[in-house]
């Protein structure tokens, strides 16, 4: 779980930000809200960022996804950090962006931090968060490493430390040297945070093919009772010589996929989706369909490219929703435009549904964005999981939680505050000009 993520000097957030998913002395939906009882301390399970156009939720977002894959992917030798600063002042630009994160991994609270540039990681800080104190791992400042006294006599840490390029995390760095000592951390960047975009397309589709998932008959259940049309979802089986990707695509696909491995591929002029898997030597594709019920009750195919945008949006989120609410789910994911393409109460039945499932002892997570207002709502979310961005006359972009806002009631109609422009967070639009507009 995300406990805490902090930004500095990251595109429009120029000013530390500070995004908390601990939950306040609400009493509020107290029933769905992890309890860490190693550390006295609760944790809320979903939080929905609003704002108008350009506010800052997206750039929120694209944050988490770029130390995701500072960790996960990291940079090649002399390549240059994709970093993004604060443009709008001259002083930002030559400074670092900063990122804490404070995370839950196998009941025990770390805090990973560091300061980057296009060219160097200037600091990077692990911190395992005990109940009563904290033990630094390793304190990278420059090129000099500080590790905890449990760890410093360990030699290969050192000579890791001293292979680590200067655009390079040591966390990940330490991974390719097969250092176990900080895998957990690594692994719940790679493994436990996903991130879905608005254009995402199909991220975990191969579900809907595979008979033996445990989630395809759930999934395949559930289509017909989201107003789709849709009966189920299939595959379709093609030679491979047959997909229409280019020979060069089909040449390395042939040289790269090995016996037993299965991949993804996207055709983007048609957004048709295929699995590649090599079996006994040979190269099998199948391409995701859907199936529709005609007035005698048969089931006509349908390429996915035929189905509506919001058809295809639902595929694309139905899997998550269904892992998040797996009792024993840890994913944390974090979608962008959660609503995007989808009526409200579609929105609002797929947050209801797993929340409902979300008890004390539960350790997944759901962090959206959104402009859906209707969410907005104290009888579905509390007021610490509501924040809002705004962006000030300087173009910098903060974030309030609406439990900031003393004024706030749990019986109060939020949606109507919000709209009046109280709580900030709604676009300032001036279409008519001053000339035009009628005098009191």
């Amino acid at each position: 779980m995300i406990i805490s993520f902090t930004i500095q000097n990251w595109m429009s957030f120029r000013e530390p930000v500070h995004f908390s998913m601990i939950a306040s002395k609400e009493k509020q939906h107290r029933e769905r809200i992890a309890k860490i009882s190693k550390y006295q301390t609760s944790v809320l399970p979903i939080a929905a960022i609003y704002g108008g156009n350009a506010s800052g939720k997206t750039n929120f977002f694209k944050a988490l996804n770029f130390v995701k894959w500072l960790v996960v992917r990291g940079t090649s030798p002399d390549s240059i950090i994709p970093v993004e600063t604060y443009r709008l002042d001259s002083l930002s630009q030559e400074n670092p962006s900063r990122f804490k994160i404070e995370l839950l991994k196998d009941e025990i609270i770390y805090e990973f931090s560091f300061a980057v540039t296009q060219h160097a990681i200037l600091e990077e800080k692990l911190i395992q968060i005990t109940s009563t104190s904290e033990k630094v791992l390793y304190d990278r400042q420059g090129d000099n490493p500080n590790f905890y006294s449990g760890l410093n006599k360990d030699m290969f840490l050192h000579f890791a430390f001293k292979g680590t390029r200067d655009n390079q995390l040591f966390l990940t760095n330490s991974i390719t040297q097969k250092i176990e000592t900080f895998r957990p951390i690594y692994d719940w960047f790679k493994d436990t945070l996903e991130l879905v975009a608005p254009d995402s397309r199909f991220e975990s589709f191969e579900h809907f093919l595979d008979e033996a998932h445990p989630l395809y008959n759930t999934m395949n259940q559930l289509l017909p009772k989201l107003d789709t049309g849709i009966s189920q979802l299939g595959s379709e089986e093609i030679p491979f010589d047959n997909t229409p990707f280019t020979q060069a695509v089909k040449n390395k696909i042939k040289e790269d996929v090995k016996e037993g491995v299965t991949i993804r591929l996207l055709n983007p002029s048609t957004n048709e989706r295929f699995i590649i898997t090599r079996k006994s030597g040979q190269l099998v594709a199948k391409k995701l369909v859907s199936f529709h019920s005609n007035h005698e009750g048969e089931q006509i195919q349908f390429d996915i490219r035929q189905e509506s945008d919001g058809s295809q949006r639902v595929i694309d989120l139905l899997p998550a929703f269904l892992e998040l609410s797996d009792i024993n789910s840890k994913k944390v994911y974090v979608i962008d435009e959660v609503d995007r393409s989808l009526h409200s109460l579609l929105t609002w039945q797929l947050l209801e549904a797993y929340l409902s499932n979300c008890t004390n002892d539960s350790r997944s997570q759901l962090l959206v964005t959104t402009h859906d207002i209707l969410l907005m709502d104290q009888k579905l979310l509390r007021r610490d999981e509501m924040w809002v961005t705004e962006r000030s006359l300087t173009g910098c972009s903060h974030l309030i939680s609406f439990s900031d806002y003393k004024d706030i009631r749990y019986d109060k109609n939020i949606q109507k505050s919000y709209l009046q422009g109280r709580l900030g967070g709604i676009p300032k639009i001036s279409l008519i000009p001053a000339s035009n507009q009628k005098e009191e």
